[in-house]
């Protein structure tokens, strides 16, 4: 019997640093290698330790089962108290985790997006097409309501014609059916604002 696929884990954000390193004189006849600390390892740990949930809550925050979670935050737990006690250093890297705050903006449509296939980068906008893609952030002055959202069709940049855009279907691998031109996405300029 095959084991079950490991389920993707919520983390909130990327923690502040990489990792942390001992200082002081060194031990002689000890293992100086380091300790990596998975992601949702850290999450694990900023859940119960530092913003106080319990398991449960901090299980349904992350997306995963309440045993699942305590084996994670054991985990953990030994893991710095191995390196607090041997001297080791410890990086935070690695583990099967998506970040909730993966929001980006297309910068030819202005639409903005997350990425639903989190183990795999974004290399284009899933609406329009294009290449130009960057990680998106709604500043604390930024009102969501004015956020541009984009016009729900296709174009033809050769004659003009236009159709609604069909959801999953890129507007650039659509065939103009009166010119058979490619088709692009609504300009900016036709963005809306939402109401």
């Amino acid at each position: 019997m095959s084991p079950r696929k490991t389920i993707l884990r919520r983390v909130s954000s990327p923690p502040p640093v990489k990792g942390f390193k001992p200082f002081g004189g060194k031990r002689q006849g000890v293992n100086t290698e380091g300790i990596v600390l998975t992601f949702e390892e850290y999450e694990a740990l900023r859940l119960c330790d530092y913003e106080m949930h319990n398991h449960h809550q901090a299980s349904v925050v992350m997306g995963v089962s309440r045993p699942t979670f305590t084996r994670i935050y054991s985990s953990a737990r030994q893991k710095i108290a191995r390196a607090f006690v041997e001297g080791r250093k410890i990086s935070i890297e690695g583990g099967k985790i998506y970040f909730d705050s993966d929001w980006h903006v297309c910068a030819d449509c202005r639409c903005i997006f997350n990425n639903p296939e989190k183990d795999k980068a974004v290399k284009y906008c899933p609406l329009c097409g294009s290449k130009s893609v960057e990680t998106f952030s709604l500043d604390e002055k930024t009102d969501e309501d004015s956020l541009p959202r984009c016009l729900d069709t296709c174009f033809c940049p050769a004659c003009g014609y236009e159709q609604p855009h069909r959801r999953g279907h890129p507007c650039n691998q659509e065939v103009c059916p009166e010119c058979d031109s490619t088709m692009k996405r609504a300009r900016p300029d036709q963005c809306r604002t939402k109401k």
